[in-house]
């Protein structure tokens, strides 16, 4: 019972963070914030949020594929349908309750499929797992392809005292690598001797788990298909923000380096509130700052995107969550008036 509370207790932290952040910046805006914020959604192209729904939508159909896949060393095959679906149904509880969205699409899953809900519990931790590699992987080409951004950025809000001596300019990135490199080899070093400490022992676990996830893509007699799902998966987050800039007149001219720096924090955001809810738009708006983008702007811009991809999800969401039992019943009620 303690454990439920104080599960319920973080949840609602999250969420309620979450919420004040929405409340916060809506505040903190001036008037004359308030009102270039509104020129900048209401004259934004709308026509064009219309591929990014599209991409969207084709995103959340390739990830379902991409989880067929690991169901199929199971002996696992359920239906495209039943497997989208029940995503999209994870991604709206998601929203609201972090973490909950895997438990529920695996037990709606198992209900509709007749599957062993533990075992679809394994690969959902192989698919976040091997998220999380993407993922770093991203921030890395992100801080590669957009050190000079970083550099301004850490001169303008971090006062480091001016360096005197010219150095070229890839000296920087790879002394930075370097030094990401050393500080990861000391925290491992100093986690794997305090592996005791309960806490420690938990962060241990999980990297654990992510490096078990990520050899076990081996192991796939489809590998190739895994990783092309994947990399279509990041090539639609990507294209959905491009294309998105396009639709406002501010943010036009900005390319895929601005689109890939955006994508990286609005991912993060994702992870520290439910759906990304208040802190998308401040991530996305920070961001643009590195290439003078002014905060009104940016903060519509990321308004904009947060509500396309939170409004897609709460649609198809509500619709699977109605319609899959549905559906489900008929299939059933015709397998058994006509058993094979």
């Amino acid at each position: 019972m303690g454990k439920r509370i104080l599960r319920f207790l973080q949840y609602f932290i999250f969420l309620g963070g979450g919420i004040f952040l929405v409340w916060w910046q809506l505040k903190s805006m001036t008037p004359a914030e308030k009102a270039e914020f509104t020129f900048s959604l209401s004259h934004a192209n709308f026509r064009l949020l219309i591929p990014v729904a599209v991409m969207s939508l084709l995103s959340h159909i390739s990830r379902s594929m991409r989880w067929k896949l690991l169901m199929e060393p199971l002996g696992y095959k359920p239906s495209l349908m039943n497997a989208f679906g029940v995503t999209m149904v994870g991604y709206l509880a998601n929203s609201a309750i972090p973490r909950l969205g895997e438990i529920l699409k695996c037990t709606l899953l198992g209900r509709y499929e007749k599957l062993k809900v533990d075992k679809l519990v394994g690969t959902i931790i192989v698919e976040r797992s091997f998220d999380v590699i993407c993922y770093i992987f991203l921030v890395f080409i992100t801080v590669i392809l957009q050190f000079d951004k970083v550099d301004t950025y850490i001169k303008e809000h971090i006062h480091l005292p001016n360096n005197t001596m010219a150095v070229p300019f890839w000296v920087k990135p790879l002394v930075f690598l370097v030094l990401l490199l050393l500080l990861f080899l000391l925290i491992r070093k100093l986690f794997r001797r305090l592996n005791h400490v309960p806490f420690i022992h938990k962060v241990n676990s999980f990297f654990s788990g992510v490096k078990t996830g990520f050899t076990s893509i081996r192991q796939l007699k489809k590998r190739k298909q895994f990783l092309l799902h994947t990399v279509f998966i990041w090539a639609m987050y990507l294209g959905q923000i491009y294309v998105g800039f396009k639709s406002m007149e501010g943010t036009h001219h900005l390319g895929l380096q601005a689109a890939v720096s955006v994508l990286t924090l609005a991912s993060l955001s994702i992870i520290i509130t439910p759906g990304g809810i208040g802190s998308f738009p401040i991530f996305v708006m920070e961001t643009l700052t590195l290439y003078q983008i002014h905060e009104p702007l940016g903060k519509a811009f990321g308004w904009l995107m947060w509500g396309v991809s939170t409004g897609f999800i709460i649609f198809f969401g509500v619709i699977c969550l109605l319609i899959l039992p549905y559906i489900n019943n008929k299939i059933n009620e015709s397998n058994t008036a006509h058993p094979s």
